[in-house]
């Protein structure tokens, strides 16, 4: 199901934020996120409990890098009532200090199809290079695609950082450079508003953002749009994500965090 792997990968951009700093840090190393996902499909009908997510930010084996470590499994209503299962992990290692990208693993499944790829970033040269294998069918010659960079990039997962490293104000308009599986897209983003959500039982003012992934020749080329709320605070905690599709709401929400 392509369009569900395509929605799984905006999901995990939606748990990637954390706090705005041109430097993550060490305070940020061991930090978890979870959160639950769930799909509304009609105002008649209950919510339908599809997965849960998990984010976890761990040092890189190079010393000027970290890794965040992102898992996307599926559970509950879309296991039972559809037969569809997927398993989604990656692993984002960003420069420490600029925040550029410099690899991206995933381990996808869908069912029982299985994908493996890696984007290697080589700023040097200017040019990101991604290869897809099949476990299932190690024959197979990998899928490979290269591109063109520029000197600022990120994947899905190391955009949200960068987004959070600039000045937000509501009205604040701005673009990142981000790749996915080879491919290079130019995302504008918006600052939208100032507003309530609720979180751990109390409504919270936050900032919403609205990335324009959707429409011809962006990330997904389908109709839909995307909307995140950040905790207008210092750890802008991203307590929510939205994302309107031809076919319901998918909606994604922090879990209450357990203090340390």
């Amino acid at each position: 199901m392509k369009r569900s792997a395509l929605i799984l990968l905006l999901l995990l951009a939606l748990v990637a934020i954390t706090s705005g700093q041109a430097q993550l840090g060490d305070r940020f190393l061991g930090e978890t996120l979870e959160y639950d996902g769930k799909l509304k499909v009609s105002p008649l009908l209950p919510d339908i409990s599809i997965g849960d997510l998990k984010f976890t930010v761990v040092a890189g084996d190079d010393p000027g890098s970290v890794v965040v470590r992102s898992e996307a499994v599926s559970k509950g209503s879309l296991l039972r009532l559809f037969r569809f299962s997927f398993l989604q992990q990656y692993g984002s290692v960003m420069d420490r200090s600029s925040l550029n990208i410099l690899k991206t693993t995933k381990h996808d499944v869908q069912k029982e199809r299985i994908r493996d790829s890696e984007a290697v970033f080589d700023y040097t040269a200017g040019r990101v290079t991604f290869v897809e294998t099949d476990p299932a069918s190690p024959n197979r010659p990998p899928r490979r695609i290269a591109s063109s960079i520029g000197p600022e990039m990120s994947d899905i997962v190391s955009g949200i950082y960068r987004i959070r490293t600039m000045p937000l104000m509501v009205g604040k308009t701005f673009e990142i450079s981000l790749s996915d599986s080879g491919l290079v897209y130019s995302v504008p983003v918006r600052v939208a508003a100032r507003e309530q959500q609720k979180y751990a039982g109390k409504k919270v003012w936050c900032l919403r953002i609205e990335p324009v992934v959707f429409g011809p020749g962006r990330l997904i080329e389908q109709k839909g749009s995307l909307t995140i709320w950040l905790t207008d605070d210092d750890a802008r905690l991203p307590i929510r994500g939205l994302l309107n599709l031809d076919y319901g709401k998918l909606d994604v929400r922090l879990k209450p965090q357990t203090p340390k």
